[in-house]
Order: structure tokens, then sequence, then C-alpha cells
């Protein structure tokens, strides 16, 4: 119970130090680094999106050839067994 009781303390703590440090700022000018930032963040993503739907195309190939393998397996398969007359 003790260590629960520091925590909280720590936590409040630690709160109002964050709070003194935003309110004795002055207001920030950062929109030219938050506009860079989001303007990375879009590249990123769109290569992250661009890369997503190459693996998609090349799993969707994999599994059409896997499909033809398993049907010419099949045909030859069924060749190879006599027919029982």
């Amino acid at each position: 119970m003790t260590s629960e009781v520091l925590r909280k303390i720590l936590v409040a703590g630690a709160a109002v130090a964050a709070l003194s440090v935003v309110a004795c700022k002055g207001p920030a000018n950062n929109t030219d680094a938050a506009t860079a930032s989001a303007e990375a963040a879009a590249s990123d993503a769109s290569a992250a999106a661009s890369s997503a739907m190459a693996a998609s195309s090349a799993a969707s190939d994999a599994a059409m050839a896997a499909s033809s393998a398993a049907m010419s397996a099949s045909a030859a398969a069924s060749a190879a067994v006599p027919a029982n007359k």
C-alpha cells in the first residue's frame, strides 16, 4: 500500500511539473516542423501501402501458381491410375 501512495504522489508531481513547463513556455511556432512531420508520415504511410499492395499481389500470384500446380498433379495422378474394368 505504501508503494501505491508513493507512485500516486510521483505521478501527480510529474503532472504538475509538466503543466508548469508548458505554462511557462510561450506559444510554439512549430507549424513548419509539424507540417514537415506530417508530410513525412504521409510519405511513410504511402510507401507502406505500396509495399503491402506488392506483397498482396505476390501472394495472389503464388496462390494461383499453387492452384495450377495442384490441378496439374491431380491430372497426372488420374492419368497414372489404371482404370478398373
